[in-house]
């Protein structure tokens, strides 16, 4: 793997983990388009780890008090950190039980197509679901629904973001709590894959050269700080839905390409 193409699936993975149109999917179309394979475990680990970073790097403030208040016993930060695990908990169940399976669908590219215009469809309805006023805090069904969600995007092509931040707007939270939430979601859950896979990559033959792996993980880092801003401008505006014919039509070019192959 070249630098560039290392900056190219950077740039890919960032702007693909937060809008809401499948990191997977598009991880695996751009694969399959351009040629490009994964060099191992380590170099996805490190786009992975850079993106949790970009969280980080936008909600610090919240992270930081949610941490501080939740050594100190401040309650609602120990509910809100709670909530958080919770949500967690379906996509963990899933990838422990069925991890085989959901690996196997990504040599099957036509699933990440299927994937997007399943996506296209939930981002669809945002529209309905931003006209209703919110009702209130984040609780534990709305967790729980947002957690199911989130479980369901570990099929390729299905948006981690777009379907969680969905959820929690039928749900009635609030837009702005409903990108942070699915954001700071995201910390515990890519922040538990990356350590499940860490065995992998320590064993691991091949390893990438450093400059491709720096390359890699600081355009995926700066690329997702962009596009957290940009999902929450999205969403502030009321135009979230305006990524479902993007994924409409991504989803049926490809799967039109795979038909092809």
């Amino acid at each position: 793997m070249t630098l560039f193409e290392a900056f190219l699936l950077g740039v890919l993975q960032g702007a693909t983990e937060f809008l809401p149109v499948s990191s997977s999917g598009h991880l695996v179309m751009g694969q399959a388009l351009l040629g490009i394979e994964m060099p191992g475990a380590g170099f996805e680990t490190a786009l992975h780890a850079a993106t949790l970073l970009s969280v980080v790097i936008v909600y610090r403030t919240r992270i930081g008090a949610l941490i501080s208040g939740s050594f100190r016993g401040d309650r609602e930060q120990l509910r809100y950190a709670g909530l958080l695990l919770l949500a967690s908990v379906p996509a963990a169940v899933a990838g422990a039980g069925f991890g085989g399976f959901f690996e196997s669908l990504f040599d099957r590219p036509w699933v990440a197509g299927a994937g997007l215009l399943l996506s296209g469809c939930v981002v669809w309805t945002a529209r309905r679901a931003l006209a209703r006023g919110p009702v209130g805090r984040v609780g534990a069904r709305d967790a729980l629904a947002v957690g199911l969600a989130q479980a369901a995007a570990i099929v390729p092509g299905v948006s981690r973001s777009g379907t969680t931040v969905v959820a929690a707007l039928w749900r009635g939270v609030s837009p702005a709590e409903a990108a942070a939430f699915s954001f700071l979601m995201s910390v515990v859950a890519v922040g538990g894959a990356a350590m499940l896979k860490l065995p992998e990559v320590i064993s691991a033959s091949g390893p990438v050269a450093l400059p491709t792996l720096a390359a890699g993980a600081a355009a995926a880092c700066a690329t997702g700080v962009l596009a957290i801003r940009a999902f929450r401008a999205m969403l502030d505006r009321r135009s979230f839905h305006v990524f479902a014919p993007y994924l409409w039509l991504a989803g049926a070019a490809f799967l039109w390409y795979t038909s092809l192959r």
